[in-house]
């Protein structure tokens, strides 16, 4: 199947988010649905936080509308594990309308969650082998369930726990998932025509289309934000079409034929575009569990967080996320198309270039004393009093 098929479903999400979102905003504020700001919090003052539900019904109408052409017949050739997707996102999109509002205890979110991946394992989306050196690893069948309700539920709270500045969840999975897009992509035109890797590329086809549609009211200031909802429909979907694919690579032909990358992109490629989130996540719950909280109490010391206490603001910061996760992700995918020297060259140099700019208020700061201006002698009777502000 043609590309454009994709690229169109993904402009039909993109314009039904966009339209909804602004009918969400505008509901939110005229009946006030936002909740009060947090300690936590980076904005000052409070903003609605139901954009998620306009991603949800933006992806939802695409996919409605694509299950009747034609062109999609081998994504809708057996509705279960499709049918699966959505009843799993339906859950997790209630549970985070459900915390937004009335902020949920964390065993109660966590409890929904495992229902949801439970649900998408127990209709067949779920890994049934992982490709090792030399090999795979066929997973039985409970192992294959408890692999996927993992992963799920850990790339669940790794996006959501990223979301904390305008943007940031939706510019990283917008990069990612453009990626993540162009890998299915080669899967169905040069592998085989599955319906399991026409199913990651119009899954990730329509949430770049939502997440490009709600980006415009969530840049910053963001005028709406997602909200768990939408963090944890990100993450549910972009484990989902990583699923899809790496359970039904087949390594075993590919060895003979010499092609290992495909064999081990979709272990790599989902670690690469999730790294970010996924180093936040382990970060936040090591740091939880040493000072003896639970992994899910909530704090302002993520990864988002920090680049603000080191002098960034926040669009810097977002871009930073953005640059990070550029980088590690179309890296990872080069080894597909290029020698190996130089997909290693390319990440190196963008690590580089990443962490210099990552840094850089950090070096600002060692700036030493006598290149500063010196301060206004407080005897002159024009100059400002000390820690006052003086007016022009």
């Amino acid at each position: 199947m043609r590309l454009i098929y994709y690229l169109l479903a993904g402009v039909l999400s993109a314009g039904i988010t966009f339209g909804l979102s602004i009918v969400i905003w505008k509901l939110s504020n005229k009946y006030r649905l936002y909740p009060k700001i947090r300690a936590r919090d980076v904005h000052t003052r409070p903003t609605p936080r139901l954009g998620g539900i306009a991603m949800f019904v933006g992806i939802v109408i695409t996919v409605a509308i694509a299950s009747q052409l034609s062109q999609f017949h081998l994504v809708f050739a057996r509705p279960g594990p499709v049918l699966a997707i959505f009843g799993a996102a339906f859950i997790i999109v209630l549970i985070g309308v459900a915390d937004d509002i009335w902020d949920l205890d964390w065993m109660t979110k966590l409890a929904g969650q495992i229902i949801a991946a439970g649900l998408l394992a127990w209709q067949g989306v779920q890994l049934t082998s992982i490709p090792i050196v030399g090999g795979v690893i066929v997973l039985s069948s409970y192992a294959g369930l408890a692999t996927t309700i993992l992963i799920i539920v850990l790339v669940m709270n790794a996006v959501n726990f990223i979301d904390g500045l305008d943007g940031l969840v939706a510019g990283v999975a917008i990069i990612a998932n453009i990626v993540f897009l162009i890998y299915s992509w080669i899967l169905v035109t040069s592998m085989a025509q599955a319906e399991y890797f026409n199913l990651a590329s119009l899954l990730t086809a329509v949430l770049i289309g939502a997440c490009v549609g709600f980006l415009p009211l969530n840049w910053h200031p963001a005028r709406l934000f997602m909200g768990d909802a939408g963090a944890l429909l990100v993450g549910l979907l972009m484990a989902t079409s990583a699923i899809s694919v790496t359970g039904q690579v087949d390594v075993a032909s590919l060895q003979y034929t010499k092609q290992l990358a495909p064999a081990f992109i979709p272990i790599l490629l989902p670690l690469a575009i999730l790294i970010v989130p996924l180093l936040d996540f382990a970060l936040a719950v090591l740091r939880r569990l040493r000072a003896g909280k639970s992994p899910f109490a909530a704090d302002r010391k993520h990864l988002h967080h920090r680049l603000l206490d080191i002098g960034h603001s926040q669009f810097h910061a977002v871009l930073i996320f953005y640059g990070w996760t550029a980088v590690i992700s179309v890296g990872c995918l080069l080894f597909m198309f290029v020698q190996a020297v130089w997909a290693i060259t390319f990440i190196v140099i963008g690590l580089a270039v990443c962490a210099v700019f990552t840094l850089a208020p950090l070096a600002r700061r060692r700036t030493p004393d006598a290149a500063l201006p010196s301060a206004p002698d407080p005897s002159t009777p024009d100059a400002p009093a000390p820690n006052q502000r003086g007016t022009v």
